[in-house]
């Protein structure tokens, strides 16, 4: 008997993941049906994108999971008629693309490459930076993505650490948990990187009160999402020199309103939310070995909490 597995996101994406889930499937033994439609009595599992048209999880009486293809769940967490587990995606394909991104613009501003991709006036200013080590890198943060940055970063040699939540050791980084942590934290962040899910508790992470605390001319880099800052706030840490340059992947609204003074503040490098994305050969993956856990009677892996939001 094959298992029932609805692909529920745009039918754009369809012809991308299609090859990609078959084959992941096959490759470890499961007998599935993958389709766009079912009855939804039929239904075992549901391969989710929060922008579907699928938003009333009512009738889907006999599914055991949605399997989410994207990292954030905001989307989806707090629908009501979801009763059934919510995994995560935790994509390695996305890891990498994160690590490779955030460490690219952590050596733009380490190095300082700025002020010679740019001099029309010619300017002939020798300026040697420092050495990775001397450089203190935080990381607000700390789940897969957080993780997967900081081992990179530890491994150019830069002084990393870390603020999650609840308290997490990890092997050469300084970690911080907790309000008290997360001043002592921003205290020695020269680099900021926001690494944070979009919940009612992360909401304006770096505002007027928290950027104070960084050190004078810190750089600030969000590729997590754009309700972690204020913006007028860090504009304003941008006016007083507080923060010396910033580089914005994700925004509270995207595309970036034409008018947003960060398209036109040359302290600000706006990306259009390129940092990562769930990779369809990877993805899949990751939501056939779900499935054959589920199947087998193992806990789905990146179950989320949904009193916390991720």
């Amino acid at each position: 008997m094959s298992i029932n597995v609805l692909f529920a996101a745009p039918p754009e994406r369809w012809e991308a993941y299609q090859p990609h889930l078959n084959r992941a499937f096959s490759q470890l033994g499961l007998n599935v049906d993958l389709a766009l439609s079912f009855p939804p009595e039929d239904v075992d599992y549901i391969v989710y994108a929060p922008n579907s048209p699928l938003q009333d999880f009512g009738p889907y009486t006999h599914a055991k999971a949605v399997l989410n293809l994207w990292a954030g769940v905001e989307g989806i967490v707090n629908n009501a008629t979801l009763k059934i587990p919510l995994a995560r995606m935790v994509d390695p394909g996305m890891t990498k693309s994160m690590s490779e991104w955030v460490t690219g613009h952590v050596l733009r501003y380490h190095l300082g490459m700025d002020r010679h991709i740019v001099n029309p006036d010619q300017s002939w200013v020798p300026h040697t930076p420092p050495l990775a080590s001397e450089r203190s890198v935080c990381i607000l943060g700390m789940g897969e993505l957080g993780q997967a940055v900081a081992e990179v970063l530890v491994t150019l040699g830069f002084k990393v650490s870390g603020w999650s939540r609840r308290e997490k050791p990890l092997l050469n980084i300084t970690m911080h948990h907790g309000g008290a942590g997360l001043e002592n934290a921003l205290s020695h962040a020269e680099i900021l990187i926001l690494l944070l899910p979009d919940t009612a508790a992360t909401k304006n992470t770096l505002n007027a009160q928290t950027a104070s605390l960084l050190p004078k001319g810190a750089f600030v880099i969000n590729p997590g999402r754009g309700t972690l800052i204020d913006d007028q706030a860090l504009l304003d840490a941008l006016d007083s020199g507080q923060v010396a340059q910033a580089t914005l992947d994700v925004f509270r609204v995207e595309p970036l309103p034409q008018d947003h003074p960060f398209w036109t503040d040359p302290r600000v490098t706006v990306t259009p939310h390129i940092a990562a994305e769930t990779r369809e050969a990877t993805a899949s993956e990751v939501i056939a070995a779900n499935v054959l856990r589920c199947e087998i009677g193992e806990p789905l892996l990146h179950l989320v909490d949904r009193d916390s939001g991720y």
